[in-house]
């Protein structure tokens, strides 16, 4: 009994043992029937089967398709019904996972019998795919949206408000609309590499909207006079007026909603004659010197006191480099372009506000109109204290000889001031705060004087040059008057002479033009001594230049008679 139950064993291990080597000779045909090269079946790339191919042919078979992906239209929807169109590779579409087409076609081919089985059977119940990856250039995309998708932005118009003939007249603004550049290039970037079907595209842009600043019901508001301040420019030359009132226009009209800074500088540049400023004097170096603008800083000086009265936030002030004369000291703003100087000022009120500037009779105002929020009761005014005064001690005379004797040009002395502004606060007629809010300090400068001393007469030479030498500029001022009213005298004693006094002196008759004229200077050496060889060599030149544009007319007989008439 028990040699059977042996034999019975041994035949049913005999048939596993047979089972398994079977097995295994059929896991190892099909194995070995899939080392062929190519890509198993039910193996793909996005939509794309790869089954079958080498993993070069698999390559170009995915490239080949992405290239077709570039042909395909992207359209951009920007503002206002405007649309963008570009390729897709316009904007560098590119496949970034290649490795993993080896990685397909390493599957099955790999690993232990097992293994490479196990992953041939999964085949049989399920495709293995392989997500197309793709990339953009986001540089590229950028560029499409900003030098294409914004042309058709809509900028925001503020409402605004103007005064004329004493009214406010306001103009309501628009909504503004702009292409939001980096959501519109992520949004962009997200179509194309995550989800896309391959076909042609359509993208609806980020569209930021601004509504105007302010509103109707504001301005409308805006008619209480906040601060208002004036000075004169009687004094002033002509070129220096023109500077004045051309700043003053150009301020003229501004509206400021609240937390808008305001740069003077920025409002009134450049100076130059297109915008329309002339040389007038300015401070330069402890010197009045013309420059383009000259004058300009009176402007932001009464702008200045006008923000002071309405309370506003000043964030930069400079006082002139010496004392000026319209306004009291500290009560200054300077404006220099080379120094770097300007007035700025913020709106510090919650609602908007209207700079007026008026120039009438040689005098500058600038009012500022709001809504008025202080208590009525509530009185703003500002002192200006001197601390200290400083007086020039001595003169400067300086000789010059691309001056002829006679020439004197005086400075002015500046006196030399250290001050400080003081604002005061009453409340129904009692003094509630007083603070100081700047402290300027203005340069001594001495009288100075420029002195001509070129002649050829030794006895005016001599009288000049000791004038100059005594130090006192009053003296040089006399001589130079005198040594004038010498010369002048003596042109006029040659210019009455009867023609017998002038044989008598060998002096020839007057010339008939100005052509005669400018000769006979040339060659007269009493002008020359009496004027000095620079002086009367700048003169001959001026007069020979003056006689060149005279020939070059055209008269009035010459048009009659050779003008061609239709």
């Amino acid at each position: 009994m028990k040699k059977m139950e042996r034999c019975v064993g041994f035949a049913v291990l005999a048939l596993l043992l047979s089972i398994v080597f079977a097995g295994m000779f059929r896991l190892d045909d099909a194995v070995a029937a899939s080392d062929d090269g190519v890509i198993l079946e039910g193996v793909c790339m996005g939509d794309i089967s790869l089954a079958g191919m080498t993993a070069d042919e698999a390559k170009a078979a995915v490239r080949a398709f992405v290239e077709e992906l570039k042909s395909k239209h992207v359209t951009f929807g920007a503002v206002g019904d405007h649309y963008v169109g570009v390729m897709a590779g316009d904007l560098g579409l590119n496949w970034v996972n290649e490795s993993d087409i080896d990685a397909a076609a390493a599957l099955g081919k790999k690993g232990n019998i097992v293994k490479r089985y196990k992953a041939m059977e999964d085949l049989k119940h399920g495709n293995k795919i392989y997500d197309l990856k793709l990339s953009l250039d986001r540089d590229l995309i950028r560029a499409v949206l900003e030098e294409q998708c914004t042309e058709y932005d809509i900028p925001p118009v503020n409402n605004t408000i103007t005064r004329t003939d004493g009214q406010f007249v306001i103009e309501e603004g628009q909504t503004g609309q702009r292409v939001n550049i980096e959501e519109s290039l992520n949004r962009t970037y997200d179509y194309i590499t995550v989800g896309w079907d391959y076909q042609d595209a359509s993208i609806n842009l980020a569209i930021d909207v601004t509504e105007p600043k302010g509103s109707v019901e504001d301005l409308e508001k805006m008619t209480d006079v906040l601060g208002t301040f004036t000075t004169s420019y009687s004094t002033s030359s002509a070129a220096r007026c023109k500077n004045v009132e051309n700043g003053c226009r150009l301020i003229n009209g501004t509206l400021l909603y609240p937390g808008d800074e305001f740069s003077t500088y920025d409002a009134i540049k450049p100076f130059t004659e297109a915008n329309g400023y002339y040389p007038a004097g300015s401070y330069q170096n402890g010197k009045v010197v013309d420059s383009l603008g000259g004058g300009i800083c009176q402007v932001s000086t009464t702008l200045y006191n006008a923000v002071l009265l309405s309370e506003l936030d000043v964030t930069e002030r400079n006082n002139h480099s010496m004392i000026i004369g319209y306004v009291k000291p500290s009560m200054d703003a300077a404006i220099a372009e080379s120094a770097g100087k300007d007035f700025r000022f913020v709106n510090s009120w919650d609602n908007p506000i209207y700079i007026e500037g008026i120039t009438q009779n040689k005098q500058i105002t600038f009012t500022i109109y709001g809504m008025e929020q202080r208590d009525p009761g509530r009185v703003v005014r500002y002192e200006s204290e001197t601390l200290s005064t400083t007086h020039p001690d001595h003169e400067i005379i300086t000789p010059v000889t691309n001056q002829g004797v006679g020439y004197i040009s005086v400075e002015s002395a500046h006196v030399g001031y250290t001050a400080q502004l003081w604002k005061v606060v009453e409340e129904n007629g009692v003094e509630v705060s007083r603070e100081v809010i700047n402290k300027s300090s203005y340069k001594v400068s001495p009288r100075s004087a420029t002195v001509g001393v070129n002649t050829d007469n030794p006895n005016y030479a001599a009288r000049i040059n000791a004038a100059v030498a005594s130090g006192s500029i009053d003296t040089c001022k006399a001589e130079a008057a005198a040594i004038k009213a010498e010369m002048a005298a003596a042109a006029e004693q040659q210019a009455a002479m009867t023609d017998e006094e002038r044989a008598r002196l060998q002096i020839e008759k007057l010339p008939a033009n100005l052509g005669e004229a400018v000769r006979e200077l040339e060659q007269d050496a009493y002008i020359r001594e009496v004027l000095g060889q620079k002086l009367a060599s700048d003169i001959i030149a001026a007069r020979k230049q003056e006689y060149k544009e005279y020939c070059l007319q055209v008269t009035d007989w010459e048009i009659a008679n050779y003008l061609y008439k239709v």
